[in-house]
């Protein structure tokens, strides 16, 4: 079957793109494209990449012209820059485009230790228990911390209001400590694959998200509800919370169509180089959710790049 053409840029670039804080997963994605585009461009190309918590300070990056293309996670908390709401209220982003998505299939998730004999948001409204809870700060930037403040709000949970103690962190294995070490009675976090969920999570209740919290978000941010399905957690029943899936290559409409096709093209053709590095781990406990699907990877929150779609629409639809 016919696939898309290979790229082959003559000129030699110089971009610049921006990962993650230097050692995780949005790191690795830049890494492979700053290898496969390179061998496909002039002889004097050069690709820096930048450090970057890959939230919304990307978003706003990639924005701003202050770097090429930016990864950010998860890929729908993009979508509200686009015209101005939420984060971005102050400074919209109509020109952002994606190349596509890398998929990961993630939630943000709550969890409450069993031994409070909480199961449920009214349960815990009732309660007011003055709980540690564990999770992201909320800075306006990190968007566990945005997502942990706006869920915990409109569910009617306050709590340093109920004598409570926020315990924030930037990066998850930091928050995952002070549950595993009994500093946190409670949590509000992703990367629900990390096997440091299966070390803690059946020492707790995992709350589901009312369908008016989730009407509301979606609403108001383009934030979309998804599934937990039974056992993922030990001993935990399906339940429904806030999507936190995928990670979002982004760029804006300026960036030369050659480059926003080899960019797709890369995604989609040598998936491979990715792929072997998970390979280890099981797809459901991968932080990136393999085997990859092309056509799946160019379903983007953000309007694609003319470039990169012509890379998609060239696909054999429902082919990897």
């Amino acid at each position: 079957m016919t696939r898309p053409p290979e790229p082959k840029i003559d000129r030699s670039l110089t971009l610049h793109l921006r990962g993650d804080w230097g050692a995780a997963n949005l790191h690795r994605v830049c890494g492979w494209i700053s290898q496969e585009l390179t061998d496909r461009c002039g002889p004097y190309t050069r690709v820096a990449i930048w450090n970057s918590r890959g939230y919304a300070d990307a978003v706003r990056a990639v924005g701003r012209g202050e770097v090429d293309v930016a990864l950010t996670t998860p890929a729908a908390f993009a979508t509200a820059a686009l015209d101005g709401r939420g984060l971005y209220t102050k400074e919209a982003f109509p020109e952002l485009r994606a190349l596509g998505v890398v998929p990961q299939r993630d939630r943000l998730v709550v969890g409450v230790r069993r031994t409070l004999g909480i199961t449920s948001f009214a349960e815990l409204r009732e309660a007011k228990p003055a709980l540690t809870l564990a999770t992201s700060g909320h800075d306006r930037e990190n968007h566990v911390g945005v997502g942990a403040h706006e869920l915990l709000t409109r569910s009617g949970v306050d709590v340093t209001g109920w004598g409570g103690t926020i315990l924030a962190d930037e990066r998850p294995w930091e928050t995952f400590a002070h549950v595993l070490e009994g500093r946190a009675d409670a949590v509000v976090h992703e990367a629900v694959m990390l096997p440091h969920w299966q070390e803690f999570g059946g020492d707790l209740h995992f709350l589901e998200v009312e369908q008016d919290v989730l009407d509301g978000l979606w609403a108001d941010y383009s934030w979309p509800a998804a599934t937990v399905e039974e056992g993922h957690f030990p001993g935990c029943p399906r339940f429904r919370t806030l999507d936190f899936s995928d990670f979002l290559v982004l760029t804006r409409s300026d960036l030369p169509a050659d480059v926003a096709y080899a960019i797709a093209w890369v995604l989609g053709e040598t998936r491979e180089v990715i792929e072997r590095q998970y390979r280890h781990l099981p797809p459901e406990k991968s932080p990136v959710t393999y085997p990859l699907d092309p056509v799946a990877m160019g379903r983007t929150p953000v309007p694609l790049h003319p470039g990169a779609a012509e890379y998609y629409h060239a696909l054999p639809q429902g082919e990897s």
